[in-house]
């Protein structure tokens, strides 16, 4: 099974991606300077220590500040995962936030077919 995800994982990634969504609408847009923002997905590392939380983020003119934002915010939200998740895991993962672009890549080519 090397390379993949085990099972164990997958279903820890989920229960991840689902609460860090919940969490984030939670604060709400304002928290956010009015940008819409998404989980769109999760990895964690084999030994459930860490976790890449992928966000997509609309308009993507205010990715820089959202990310700052977040990166500010990344404790408080590992605390509140922690209250979520203390039932499931021994420890909570580590959090690491990167942007899911592939949203700027589909209306990049929206508009190279314009063209």
């Amino acid at each position: 099974m090397e390379g993949s995800e085990s099972t164990r994982q997958l279903k820890v990634a989920g229960q991840i991606k689902r609460d860090m969504a919940e969490i984030i609408r939670g604060r709400g847009m304002a928290a956010f300077d009015g940008a819409l923002v998404t989980v769109s997905g999760v990895k964690i590392s084999s030994d459930l220590a860490v976790a890449k939380v992928y966000l997509s983020i609309f308009p993507s003119s205010k990715t820089q500040g959202v990310m700052q934002t977040i990166e500010q915010m990344s404790g408080s939200l590992r605390g509140e995962l922690g209250r979520r998740v203390a039932k499931q895991l021994r420890i909570v993962p580590e959090l690491t936030f990167y942007v899911d672009d592939s949203l700027d890549y589909v209306e990049h080519i929206d508009e190279l077919l314009k063209l």
